[in-house]
């Protein structure tokens, strides 16, 4: 199993230079490779470029914001099927139910904890196998 993991990439997308590396390195501890980028549009030309197995989404960034950045990756036939898991500080149901409905398969608040963190990548890793 562990080889399997070595191979699952992850892109965190965070503006905020500690929320990343903590993100990063809680998922490198896990095993899972680890890209990173710190606005829209560094995320999105990543994600083309390298076909992520998952993508941890801030909604807060530079040049483009997370929301654009989902609606995109869900317009994209060579991004649509990458699983995007949203994190962001707003708490309230109407941003989880937007970024739900427009296809982010979790939503997590911060401040992340690292088991939240690690337990909701296993379970989209789990269903991606």
């Amino acid at each position: 199993m562990g080889k399997r993991r070595l191979a699952r990439r992850v892109l965190v997308v965070e503006d905020e230079a500690d929320v990343r590396r903590f993100a990063c390195r809680v998922l490198e501890l896990e095993g899972y490779s680890v890209l990173e980028a710190v606005d829209g549009d560094e995320a999105l030309r990543l994600a083309v470029e390298e076909q992520p197995s998952l993508v941890l989404l801030d909604l807060r960034l530079p040049k483009r914001d997370g929301w654009s950045v989902l609606e995109e990756m869900r317009r994209n036939p060579v991004l649509t099927s990458i699983p995007v898991i949203v994190f962001s500080a707003s708490a309230g149901a109407p941003h989880r139910q937007r970024a739900l409905g427009m296809g982010a398969v979790d939503y997590l608040v911060k401040p992340l904890s690292a088991d939240d963190l690690r337990k909701a990548v296993d379970r989209v890793m789990h269903r991606r196998r």
